[in-house]
């Protein structure tokens, strides 16, 4: 069962379910199509664990809260659901936002499962409430520029937005690709038009751009300006924050939206249990599901199993990071602790470098794996 947010004074308060706070971009300026896979995802699994019994024969319940990728709203939000008294936190896409959320909910001991976001530095200090499904932005950007090597790239421009999360994979991709001969030039996008763009591409002689931008725009600009730029005609266009996998980029950018290789978080073949959440996925969404979708199904699976071992104490929920051992959809989940990561973290999940087939851009190709 799904819990939307509710008038003040108007959440239950009969404790006859244990409750999870969830975490998702739902209105704009968040990602409002991965918040929605993202909660489609929790949904699924909430409803599974209801119809096999629940939490020991209570069941589970979903408390979502809209963070509209704004840190300072996550924030409150992260506040009103302790107060509220779930048993745990659970979502979210935005890394910035997740970063908000993960430091308060160490601050208040409220344990928090990260299902999507990816910057490195989720809290500043090692915690032991928080734990995170996604793979570390170092280690899924360090597969991205060992692909872009492979595929014969080594003078890489960038465009750049300004937030930690593109200067951070800015320079993730600049460590990897320079001790290889690689070289990454930084375009500033809030200097250049999409047009400037062009221009600067050309002048720098480089062979491939990477959007570390936001979704739909700038990032549809620029990739129109390029894609119809005749002396471009050979660049190729990447993203390794994963714009691409969405229908929306698709119904966007048309022919555009194809051969423009991202990050995917999911396994080359599923398993059984992730072909079929796949199957329901699908059909809740009216649309094949993203790997952001699998994440929050898998996100709830690990937290019931939490749950029903060790009851709602948020201490000992957070105490048990360590020894989960579930079966998601994407492989076997366990966390431990990684070099450079104060979470608890899966190390680490399935990583793929994808396109859209040009030839039916409805359908994905598998360009790398790692």
């Amino acid at each position: 069962m799904t819990t939307p947010p509710p008038p003040p004074g108007a959440e239950r308060t009969d404790g006859s379910s244990v409750r999870i706070g969830a975490l998702v971009p739902l209105t704009r300026p968040g990602w409002v199509e991965a918040g929605q896979h993202l909660l489609a995802g929790l949904e699924l699994a909430v409803r599974e664990v209801n119809d096999a019994g629940g939490i020991v024969g209570r069941p589970l319940e979903l408390v979502v809260r809209d963070t509209a990728a704004d840190p300072r709203r996550a924030a409150a939000a992260v506040d009103e659901l302790a107060r509220l008294g779930v048993a745990a936190l659970a979502g979210e896409y935005h890394s910035v936002v997740a970063r908000t959320a993960a430091t308060r909910a160490d601050a208040l001991g409220l344990p928090f499962l990260c299902s999507s976001a990816v910057l490195d530095t989720l809290t500043e200090q090692p915690t032991e409430w928080v734990a995170r499904l996604a793979p570390a932005q170092s280690h899924g950007w360090r597969i991205y520029a060992d692909f872009l090597l492979g595929a014969g790239h080594s003078r890489i421009a960038v465009a750049a937005d300004s937030s930690v999360y593109w200067t951070s994979g800015a320079r993730i991709l600049r460590d990897r690709l320079a001790p290889r001969g690689g070289t990454v030039i930084e375009l500033d996008m809030r200097a250049l038009t999409p047009a400037a763009v062009c221009d600067a591409l050309v002048d720098s002689r480089a062979t491939a751009l990477l959007l570390l931008v936001g979704h739909p725009e700038p990032a549809v600009s620029i990739v129109k300006s390029v894609r119809h730029d005749r002396r471009l005609a050979e660049i190729t266009i990447g993203a390794p924050a994963g714009q691409p996998e969405f229908a929306e980029w698709a119904t966007l950018l048309g022919d555009d939206s194809a051969a423009i290789p991202f990050l995917r978080y999911l396994p080359e073949r599923l398993s059984p249990l992730g072909a079929r959440v796949e199957t329901a996925l699908r059909e809740r969404l009216a649309q094949a599901p993203s790997f952001v979708a699998f994440e929050g199904y898998d996100t709830i699976a690990v937290l019931a199993d939490v749950l029903r071992s060790r009851g709602e104490d948020r201490a000992r929920t957070a105490e048990s990071w360590p020894h989960v051992a579930v079966e998601g959809t994407r492989g076997r989940i366990q966390f431990s602790r990684t070099p450079g990561i104060n979470v608890w973290q899966w190390a680490w999940p399935p990583v793929q470098v994808v396109d859209r087939d040009p030839a039916e851009p409805d359908r994905f190709r598998i360009l790398h794996a790692g």
